[in-house]
């Protein structure tokens, strides 16, 4: 399978191992695949009898075609290794009539560990594919959770480096300590004064500049991303919900082709992107719900076809959401209208920052997306609610999916089972979960996880639960104009 640019599908097609190595096109387009695999229900009742990994395997080589099965599977069995993830790494909470996805049984706690832990072993397998003497740096722009699941999957991995940019004040207390922390040779951590999307432009800017790439090069290095603007980070989180349409068939809560609904917390837009692919390969899926926090910049969008990025940001409990510029949105505009209308959308929201797609193409998105928001009081009743109906505990970003859900419901009456994306372990977000469930606490975060687990009985990841006496590493803030000149000093080092 060969690999086209969103804003020019005339180019040279590469192949996947190109575009894992490069990240993003040279053109500031995303690489998207030339056509997409088909998912039969053949395939589907197949896959319902393999483990997590088989199934990694099967779905990836879709893809991944200069891959062979033998590589993919020592990349699957290592990535979701039982020490790792536990003896399943995505599953199942069933709720009434809803499935809730746990996506964070991995080193970080948080869903980008399921493309995270694969993805370095991809990349490592790409650079010996593609050849030449240069080294990756992985340069990361995170509202929290990609940062530190990035930084754990590329620890010492040879021939890569990776520098991490985060917003100082932006991300909870626990995610802050993870980066800085982190352990590793090969690693760097700065925050920045501004907010994600500050970081997520610059980092753009430096993996478009000729001047950095020629920079790049003299020391011995090419740039490449660990965000989902990378298609190696998007592929393994097509799987996942694959296989939880398959665990929901093998447990007989659906038939085989039936649609179920998937609702997922949106910010970047990848993880839901993830599930419109699986849909549109052939997974039977009905709606694709996306759920925002007050940041709801993604539906205004899907309800009046307009995006505009110029508002008010807001740093909410559900940080990893706070994003103004949801930069996987561009692989959905080149599904529904092409690379170069495309390309004219995102040199609008360069200039002006915002883009209208027109009604037709509007109602043409309904089709499959719905969307919804919460605000702060939802969002923690959410999470109220949740514990007191069913036991069940979450965090702020998987409470925003369920309240979205149930508002879906409310408004359309739709009763399809439901998968929910549950992105993060409470923990990593203790003291908002405290301050719904009206828990005592004084907003210290490792106080507030004790008393949650006093409370609850819930275990700590160990993980986390070691966090709290290990020094910080990384404590470098910097202002967002001087992101290129850290990375030029990471390079030197």
């Amino acid at each position: 399978m060969n690999y086209i640019s969103t804003r020019d599908a005339q180019g040279i097609p590469r192949t996947a191992s190109y575009v894992i190595r490069e990240g993003i096109a040279p053109d500031g387009g995303l690489y998207v695949p030339s056509s997409l695999p088909a998912l039969d229900g053949e395939t589907l009742q197949k896959l319902c009898t393999d483990d997590y990994c088989s199934r990694a395997v099967r779905i990836l080589g879709m893809f991944l075609s200069d891959f062979t099965q033998t590589e993919l599977a020592a990349c699957a069995e290592a990535a979701y290794a039982p020490e790792r993830f536990g003896p399943d790494p995505a599953p199942l909470s069933l709720l009434g009539q809803d499935a809730f996805l746990e996506l964070w049984h991995g080193p970080t706690c948080a869903f980008k560990d399921m493309a995270l832990q694969i993805m370095p072993k991809l990349l490592s397998l790409s650079i010996e594919k593609q050849g030449g003497g240069k080294d990756a740096l992985i340069l990361v722009a995170t509202s929290g959770d990609t940062g530190k699941a990035a930084l754990e999957g590329y620890r010492d991995v040879e021939r890569v480096r990776i520098l991490v940019f985060y917003p100082t004040g932006g991300v909870s207390r626990i995610q802050q300590k993870q980066m800085a922390t982190q352990a590793g040779n090969n690693v760097g951590v700065i925050a920045i004064r501004g907010n994600f999307d500050d970081a997520q432009t610059a980092v753009k800017r430096v993996f478009g500049s000729p001047e950095m790439a020629a920079e790049a090069d003299r020391h011995g290095f090419f740039f490449s991303s660990a965000n989902s603007i990378n298609w190696g980070r998007l592929a393994p989180q097509i799987v996942y919900y694959v296989s939880a349409y398959c665990d929901l068939l093998h447990a007989g809560r659906i038939q085989p082709g039936e649609p179920v609904n998937i609702c997922v917390p949106t910010g970047n837009f990848g993880n839901i992107l993830a599930a419109y692919i699986a849909k549109r390969m052939g997974l039977p899926v009905d709606k694709l719900i996306c759920a925002s926090n007050r940041n709801h910049i993604l539906t205004d969008f899907f309800e009046t076809g307009v995006y505009d990025r110029n508002r008010a940001f807001y740093t909410t409990i559900s940080p990893s959401m706070d994003i103004l510029i949801s930069s996987n949105l561009e692989r959905l505009l080149y599904f529904a209208a092409g690379p170069e209308t495309t390309k004219g959308w995102m040199a609008l929201l360069a200039e002006t920052g915002r883009f209208a797609i027109g009604e037709t193409l509007r109602r043409t998105l309904a089709a499959d997306f719905t969307a919804c928001y919460l605000d702060e009081d939802e969002t923690r009743a959410t999470i109220r609610s949740l514990y007191r109906e069913y036991g069940y505990l979450c965090d702020p970003h998987t409470a925003v999916a369920a309240g979205a859900l149930r508002k879906y419901r409310q408004a359309s009456g739709d009763g399809r089972v439901t998968v929910v994306a549950s992105t993060a372990s409470p923990y990593k977000f203790a003291p908002a979960v405290c301050e719904a469930l009206g828990i005592g606490q004084d907003g210290d975060a490792y106080a507030c996880i004790d008393a949650l687990k006093n409370e609850t009985g819930l275990p700590v990841p160990p993980q986390l639960a070691g966090l709290q006496g290990l020094p910080d590493r990384f404590t470098k803030v910097i202002e967002r104009e001087e992101i290129a000149d850290a990375v030029r000093a990471f390079m030197s080092e």
